[in-house]
């Protein structure tokens, strides 16, 4: 038995040895193992990877391969060389490391659902007539939270709240209305989410800590309970034969999905559609808040439109839908452009010559991993934008207020100088119910709501780096307002 043991040992650490020992071939990209045996720049990688990527970008240039905790990832920042990848389903994959993080994360197994049938059914319910449902529906509740939260209020009582806070509250509560359409549980469902959304990323990369913290129980405890809140039988209570959350308990059911994998693909769900909203509310208002220059653009264009889109009177008219708005638009994209940070990866089937449109090849090895990260490239590149730290409402505006989209890199134009939603196959197909309800979550409180900071000198709060390849970033703190129900809503 000693030796049995002796020898699994020997025979893991030589496979160990094997594996650290890689070395660069000829046409490989950089290679960057670090220090670290195994792990090598796992924990840098994990702390902040807008960083590290960043140093390994101006240490090796656009292409690299990197270690982390036993895999070779290879990480391209080229922006006109990701067609390369984002296009290629015959030597890259991502549905294996799509479903690790669903079984990581969600203890989700979904071997049945066919990835075609559910996008399928995905572009059902996101576009055309069941997309104005939902924006109609969202706009609705949006609009009697707004005025039941502040129930028994006089106009001149300002209340206080982070404004993080005050935005992922209430447009993860209307959200939820609107797709699970459950109104006698929605606190709950709120409280717990927060809990497991805070320890969602600590759960993917596995480093959920034990011990006096608790961690792993904590987030345990409210990915069980949410489970519960969000049963199929407590959630069948719909109005309409035809809602979503009902159509999508169907298709589960049609693809052979066993009841507990129901419960627990709708938290996936639930994480989904809600996880992104709150925080780009939070962000956008944040920077007009701090930017005066950019609220004053923003509410001149506001008091432009019609007064009857203004009134709560009309709950069905959605002013951001039916009225252009370039600035309001080019302020979304430019927040979006500084705080989308989503990692999009495939594995490596087989070995792949990777073109960039530089012209230059490069071998990708089979069981490899290949990630983009927009975020850095072409987001925050200086080459694409002049000062891309800094906020500036009118950068996605043209001199004549139309839509600027044209950016160039090396004199060429770029096919992606922004990637919010993805690109490609797996772009977000909820990408046009998320915008709409973002814009009028803020042209709401904008219109309706006398919202200021407590502080007229506070900074926006820096990001928790921990959140870099997880959707839209969050805040590491909140930034306090104060806020109260004006006394003629069409005036700003």
């Amino acid at each position: 038995m000693l030796w049995t043991i002796f020898l699994l040992f020997n025979g893991l650490l030589l496979l160990v040895f094997l594996y650290s020992t890689r070395t660069r071939q000829k046409n490989e990209p950089p290679l960057d193992k670090g220090f670290l045996p195994w792990l090598g720049h796992a924990l840098e990688f994990g702390k902040d990877a807008a960083k590290f990527l960043a140093r390994m970008k101006e240490k090796h240039g656009d292409i690299f391969t990197v270690r982390v905790a036993g895999r070779y990832v290879t990480v391209l920042l080229e922006a006109n060389s990701f067609d390369a990848v984002l296009s290629d389903t015959v030597f890259l994959d991502f549905t294996r490391s799509k479903n690790q993080l669903l079984k990581r994360i969600f203890s989700l197994q979904l071997p049945s659902i066919k990835p075609a049938a559910e996008r399928k059914w995905m572009e059902q319910h996101f576009q055309g007539l069941c997309l104005s449902r939902l924006n109609s529906s969202m706009t609705a509740h949006l609009q009697h939270l707004l005025l039941s939260d502040h129930k028994g209020c006089s106009p001149s009582e300002w209340r206080q709240d982070g404004l993080f806070s005050l935005c992922y509250s209430l447009l993860f509560r209307a959200g939820y209305l609107t797709l699970f359409e459950r109104g006698d549980n929605t606190a709950a469902v709120y409280t717990e989410f927060r809990k497991f959304d805070s320890l969602l990323t600590k759960l993917a990369r596995g480093t959920i800590r034990r011990g006096k913290l608790h961690e792993d129980k904590i987030a345990i405890l409210s990915r069980e309970r949410l489970w519960e809140l969000l049963s199929p039988d407590r959630l069948s209570g719909g109005s309409e034969s035809q809602s979503w959350q009902q159509s999508y308990h169907r298709l589960l059911q049609e693809e052979g999905v066993d009841e507990e994998m129901q419960k627990r693909a709708l938290l996936l769900q639930l994480w989904t559609t809600q996880c992104n909203a709150g925080p780009a509310a939070f962000w956008l208002l944040g920077f007009v808040l701090t930017h005066p220059e950019a609220m004053e653009a923003l509410k001149s264009e506001i008091r432009g439109l019609p007064l009857q889109a203004i009134s709560l009177q009309h709950p069905h008219i959605n002013p951001v839908e039916v009225h252009c708005t370039p600035v309001f638009d080019s302020v979304l994209s430019e927040t979006l452009r500084l705080t989308a940070a989503v990692i999009i990866s495939r594995e490596v089937l087989q070995d792949k010559i990777l073109r960039m449109a530089s012209g230059r090849e490069y071998l990708l090895r089979r069981g490899d991993k290949v990630c983009l990260f927009p975020f850095l490239s072409p987001q925050m590149d200086p080459e694409i934008y002049q000062e891309p730290q800094d906020f500036k409402y009118d950068r996605f505006l043209n001199d004549d207020m139309t839509v600027k989209d044209k950016f160039y890199k090396d004199g060429k134009r770029l096919r992606y100088h922004t990637l919010p939603w993805g690109a490609g196959r797996n772009m977000c197909v909820g990408k046009e119910f998320a915008v709409t309800a973002i814009k009028q979550f803020v042209f709401l409180l904008l219109t309706h709501l006398d919202l200021e900071m407590c502080d007229p000198e506070a900074k926006l709060p820096p990001v928790n780096p921990s959140r870099y390849g997880f959707g839209m970033l969050q805040p590491d703190g909140d930034l306090q307002v104060r806020y109260r129900l004006k006394r003629t809503h069409p005036e700003m």
